[in-house]
Order: C-alpha cells, then structure tokens, then sequence
C-alpha cells in the first residue's frame, strides 16, 4: 500500500509517498482503508520536533524517538471503510463507513490502518463526505470538550483566540450552538470564514489589543501558546472561566492561584477524546448544526505542500489529505 513517511525530523520535504507493508488485523482490532486524513498543526510539530508549547519536549521525543521517528506515518485523525476485523471484533464489520482517532498510534496517512476496536471509531455522519468527516474528530472532540467545561450559557459572551483553525471553529460553532455571543481573534484573512460559521464579532489581532477594546468577556478559549496570561484576565469577567488549549507550564502554575484567590476559572486539562462525545459530535452534523470549515484537500503526493499551508497559517479552515485522490492542483 502506500503511505506517507518520515525518516527524520526536519522540514516539510522529509515526508515522501513510499510503499509499504499492508496491515492485518489483530483478534481485537479493526483494518480500515482510509478515504481522508487531517492535516494537523501537531503533525506538523511532530515532523519538524518543535513545538510552540516546550514542556512537553523531552517526554514526547524519548517516546516518539530520539534520532528518528519510530512511528514513520503521521495521521491521528481520519474517515474510512472498514475492510476487515479480527476473531474478537463486533462493534464493526466489512464496508461500515467510519471516522475517529488513531491516538498516538499515528498511521493514518496511508491507504490502510489497522487500530484496536476500542479506539474512538464511530459510524460516519451521513450528511458529508469522506474528506469532511476526516476534518472532524481534532477540532471536534477539543471544541467540545472545552465549551462542555465552560458550561457556556445562552446570552454569554465568548470569546476564542486562535478561532482560525481546527479547535477554533468547532469552538465557535459549538458555542453558538450552546446560546452564545462570540467573538473570534484571529489573522485578518480568515475573517470571511469565521463569520461565515456563525462568529457574531471579529477582532483582527494584528490591528486591535483586545486588552483595550472596553469588553469583558464571560468565556476565553485561547488556543495561542504564546499569548499574555495577564492580558487575558484584564476582559474576562470576575465570575469568568479561562480554558488554554496550549498551556504553558507558567501559565498552569498561575491558573492555581487565579482558581484559588478568585471567582474566575481555570481550565487546561486535554481532551480525552471519548466516543460519547465524537457520537454527540455526529449527531449535531448529521442534524445539521454544526459542519466542519473544510478548506482544501491535496493528495498524497502533495503532502509537503498541505503541511506548508498548514504551518504558515495560510489555511481557511481544515486540511485534509484524501488518499484516492491523484494530484488535484
């Protein structure tokens, strides 16, 4: 089969489309041929090794290889057809259409892969494609998860830092969804897009400091991992909550101290990317009240430029790779 792989750490040129042993599946696993797979900011953090948050720097790399990566294929998030199943699978079978989560087992940017059965795998909404449903289940799952901390109510005003990307929409979709006024902070060419899926504001953060825009937000969902803690705390609400996608350590310790001394909240924790949730997430598109901001999808032989585009922000919206796909230009 082919894949896309990486020998070496280092720019987007190291991933090349190679051949590769097809998969078979343990007793307790699944073989999916995959359709599509998200191009993600953290696959491109894990090919080149850096990344915008360091603490986590020595544990990932003792884990995902010190000299090279020991898991060459990169994807963790994908839709497909299950092709086949091991002696102790039930939950599937051949040809149910599907999307979900690979973990750290990576591999989904290949034609086939092979997962256990327990892993976040679902049946596909029925309402979007392939290539859609493979933009779902990062920025899904994460959005989610952090408005379901916020507890966001109807009237409250949020605001998302960072709204351009794969968190970031679903974020602003879902807390719109939840009843909310949300204000999306982002790079001025994915204002169109934003408000397209719902963003009631938009504040171009190379032009305007929120700092000093006289509003006080009820909700901060701040995806930026350099972004000012304290720049933060002087719009959020005194009853507010603070959720950071991309926590510092600094940023962690000061989040004590805020929950501690304050009304505010702090909230850090990742996702744990739950079937409960991915089922909730395909029930709300296939009722059509959230859908996945697709921006463009390349091939398998154009892997280096949609990493380009996803690691210069160019994109509006979700990269994804499809693999059935020849060069598509």
């Amino acid at each position: 089969m082919k894949a896309v792989v990486y020998k070496k750490y280092g720019p987007p040129e190291v991933l090349q489309v190679e051949e590769v042993q097809k998969p078979c599946p343990g007793d307790d696993e699944v073989l999916i041929r995959v359709r599509a797979a998200e191009v993600t900011k953290g696959d491109c953090e894990m090919r080149s090794f850096n990344y915008a948050v360091k603490w986590f720097w020595l544990p990932l790399r003792l884990a995902m290889g010190v000299r090279a990566p020991r898991r060459p294929i990169l994807g963790g998030y994908f839709s497909g057809e299950v092709e086949a199943i091991g002696k102790d699978v039930s939950r599937f079978k051949a040809g149910d259409q599907v999307f979900g989560a690979a973990q750290l087992k990576m591999g989904a940017y290949a034609e086939y892969i092979c997962l256990p059965a327990h892993y976040t795998i679902v049946e596909k909404p029925r309402n979007i494609s392939f290539e859609e449903a493979a933009a779902v289940p990062l920025g899904g799952l994460n959005a989610l998860h952090f408005m379901r901390k916020a507890n966001v109510r109807s009237g409250e005003k949020v605001l998302i830092n960072g709204a351009g990307g794969s968190i970031g929409t679903f974020a602003v979709q879902i807390a719109k969804l939840m009843g909310a006024e949300v204000t999306a902070v982002d790079s001025p060419i994915k204002e169109d897009m934003l408000r397209s899926i719902g963003a009631d504001h938009f504040i171009d953060y190379t032009k305007r400091d929120i700092t000093y825009s006289g509003e006080s937000y009820d909700v901060i969902f701040n995806m930026v991992a350099k972004s000012s803690y304290s720049r933060f705390m002087k719009v959020l609400s005194p009853t507010g909550r603070y959720l950071m996608g991309n926590p510092r350590i600094s940023d962690m310790l000061r989040s004590f101290l805020t929950s501690k001394f304050s009304d505010r909240s702090v909230f850090f924790a990742f996702a744990g990317e739950k079937e409960e949730e991915l089922l909730a997430l395909k029930d709300m598109i296939n009722a059509e009240k959230i859908k996945p901001a697709l921006d463009k999808i390349y091939s398998m032989e154009q892997v280096v430029e949609a990493h380009q585009r996803v690691e210069k922000e160019q994109r509006l919206g979700i990269v994804v790779i499809a693999t059935h796909l020849n060069n598509v230009g």
